[in-house]
C-alpha cells in the first residue's frame, strides 16, 4: 500500500510541475515513470493512473474555475477527467503487454494509444487542441525538430516512450527494449541536432506589442480606443531602425465601420512613414454578426489588407488565406488546428504574423502552440498576444525573444532579429502520418495478444500476480 501511495504522489507532483501553465520540461518526461514502475506489479496500476494523472491536473483548476476560454464546467472537466482516463489506458495497455512477455511491445505501444487518442480528439474538436506533452517540452528546440518530419505527434511518443521504456527494462530487463530505445531516441535527437546545425535563412528585424491594459476590441470612436491607436503609433515610432514588421493584438480596436478611419489613417501613415508593415487585430462588428479580423497595413501606406480568422466560435470563419511576400497571417486559436498554418506553407511562406489574445496564464502555452506549427512548417513567428505572451521564434523553435504583458508601463514590446523559416518540411508533405502509424501499432499490439504465451510470458505473468497478492 505504501509503494502505491508513494507512485501515486510521484507521479501527481511530477504531472503538477512537468505540465501546465508554465510546465519544467525535465518533468515531463518523468512523471509517467514511477506509476509505470509499479505496472507489472499490480493490477491497480491503471487507477493509480488515473488518480494521479487527475491530481496533476490541479495545475490548471484555479485558471479553469475563473476562464472564459476553458470554463471547469464543462471543458475543464472534459479535458481534466478525459486525459485522466487516457492516461489509465496507457497504463492498462503497458501492463497488458508486459505481463505477456513483450517488454518491447509495451514500450511502443503505451505512448503509441496516448498519441493516436489525441491525435482521434484533435479530428473532432472544432478548437483543436494545446496544452499537451509537446508544448510542454517545446522550449527544447533539440526535441522539438522530430515535429518537422512526424508533426506535434512524434513528440507527444517520445515523451511516453521514454518513461515506459525505461520502466520496461526495469521490469523486464532485455536487450531488445535497450536496442530499441537507444535507435528511436538517439535518431530523434541525433536528427534534431542536425537539422540545428545547418544554415539558417536571411535574417529579419521584427516587433511585437501588446497593451499592458485588458482592453477587448473597445469601440474606435470612444476615447480609450483612440488613445490607446495612438500608445500604439508612438510605440512603432520609436522602434529601432531596420524593423520590416510589427505585429500587434487581436481585438485591438473594434467597430460598426468596415474601414474606421480613426484606426486606419494613423496606421496608413506610420506604416508609410517607417516603411514596415502592420498587423493589428481588428472586430467588426456588423449588424447582424461581429467578423474578427486582422488588417495587415503595407509598408506604402497603402489599404489595409484583411483575413478573417478560420477557427472562431463566436464568429463567421474565413476561408481564404493572406500571403504578403512570404508573410503569412493568421490570429490566435488558427494555429490549434493544422490548418491554416499548413497551407501557408504550402503556399511558400516563412514567417507567421499572428495577433492573439489570451488570459494571462495561459498565455505562454499558447504562444508555444505557435512555436509548435511554425517548427511543423519552416516559418519563423510572431506571436503578439493581448494579456498573455509576446513571443519571436525562428523556424526552428528557438525562442529569439519572449516578454509577458501586464507591466507598469501602457505597452509591452519586444524587437528581435530572426532568421526566417526554412518554408515546407516533410510534415508539410506528410500530413499526419505518424499519428496513423501509432493507432495501427496500437490495434496491432492489442491483435498480438491472441497469440500464445512463451515461458518469458508465463514467468512476467507469475511474477506480477505474485508480487500484486
Amino acid at each position: 500500500m505504501v509503494l502505491r501511495l508513494s507512485a501515486v504522489l510521484a507521479s501527481a507532483v511530477l504531472f503538477f510541475f512537468g505540465t501546465g501553465m508554465s510546465a519544467l520540461p525535465a518533468l515531463t518526461w518523468l512523471a509517467p515513470l514511477p506509476v509505470l514502475l509499479l505496472a507489472a506489479r499490480t493490477r491497480w496500476a491503471p487507477a493509480l493512473g488515473f488518480v494521479a494523472y487527475l491530481l496533476g491536473t490541479a495545475n490548471s483548476w484555479a485558471f479553469q474555475l475563473r476562464s472564459h476560454d476553458v470554463p471547469m464546467v464543462p471543458a475543464g472537466l472534459i479535458i481534466n477527467i478525459g486525459g485522466s482516463i487516457t492516461f489509465a489506458l496507457v497504463v492498462w495497455v503497458f501492463r497488458h503487454h508486459l505481463t505477456r512477455g513483450r517488454p518491447v511491445l509495451a514500450s511502443l505501444a503505451a505512448p503509441a494509444l496516448w498519441t493516436g487518442l489525441l491525435y482521434l480528439v484533435s479530428l473532432v474538436n472544432p478548437m483543436g487542441v494545446s496544452g499537451t506533452f509537446a508544448n510542454d517540452v517545446a522550449d527544447v528546440p533539440v526535441v522539438m525538430q522530430t515535429v518537422a518530419v512526424a508533426g506535434m505527434w512524434g513528440v507527444e511518443f517520445l515523451v511516453l516512450y521514454v518513461p515506459a521504456a525505461i520502466a520496461a527494462l526495469v521490469s523486464a530487463p532485455g536487450r531488445s527494449t535497450a536496442v530499441v530505445a537507444l535507435v528511436l531516441v538517439g535518431v530523434a535527437l541525433g536528427g534534431g541536432v542536425v537539422r540545428l546545425s545547418g544554415d539558417d535563412g536571411p535574417v529579419r528585424k521584427v516587433a511585437a506589442i501588446a497593451t499592458n491594459q485588458k482592453h477587448w476590441a473597445p469601440d474606435v470612436a470612444t476615447s480609450e480606443a483612440r488613445d490607446l491607436v495612438a500608445t500604439y503609433v508612438r510605440e512603432i515610432e520609436g522602434l529601432p531602425a531596420g524593423v520590416d514588421t510589427v505585429v500587434l493584438p487581436e481585438g485591438t480596436v473594434g467597430s460598426a465601420e468596415a474601414n474606421p478611419s480613426a484606426l486606419v489613417e494613423p496606421l496608413r501613415r506610420v506604416a508609410g512613414e517607417r516603411e514596415l508593415d502592420i498587423v493589428v487585430g481588428y472586430v467588426h462588428r456588423a449588424e447582424r454578426a461581429k467578423y474578427n479580423y486582422a488588417l495587415v497595413f503595407p509598408s506604402d501606406g497603402g489599404q489595409p489588407l484583411t483575413y478573417l480568422k478560420h477557427h472562431d466560435s463566436t464568429s463567421p470563419p474565413g476561408r481564404d488565406l493572406l500571403v504578403r511576400a512570404t508573410d503569412g497571417v493568421a490570429i490566435c486559436a488558427d494555429v490549434n488546428q493544422p490548418d491554416p498554418i499548413r497551407d501557408y506553407a504550402a503556399a511558400g511562406t516563412t514567417l507567421l504574423l499572428v495577433p492573439a489574445s489570451d488570459e494571462t496564464e495561459n498565455g505562454w502555452q499558447h504562444s508555444r502552440t505557435l512555436l509548435i506549427r511554425g517548427v511543423e512548417h519552416g516559418q519563423a513567428t510572431v506571436w503578439s498576444a493581448r494579456t498573455g505572451t509576446l513571443m519571436i521564434a525562428d523556424g526552428h523553435g528557438r525562442v529569439t525573444a519572449d516578454a509577458n504583458t501586464g507591466g507598469p508601463g501602457p505597452v509591452t514590446t519586444i524587437v528581435a532579429d530572426v532568421p526566417v523559416g526554412p518554408g515546407a518540411t516533410p510534415y508539410t508533405r506528410l500530413g499526419d502520418w505518424f499519428a496513423w502509424l501509432c493507432l495501427v501499432l496500437t490495434l496491432g499490439g492489442l491483435l498480438a495478444g491472441r497469440l500464445p504465451l512463451g515461458r518469458q510470458t508465463m514467468r512476467a505473468a507469475e511474477t506480477g500476480r505474485s508480487a500484486s497478492e
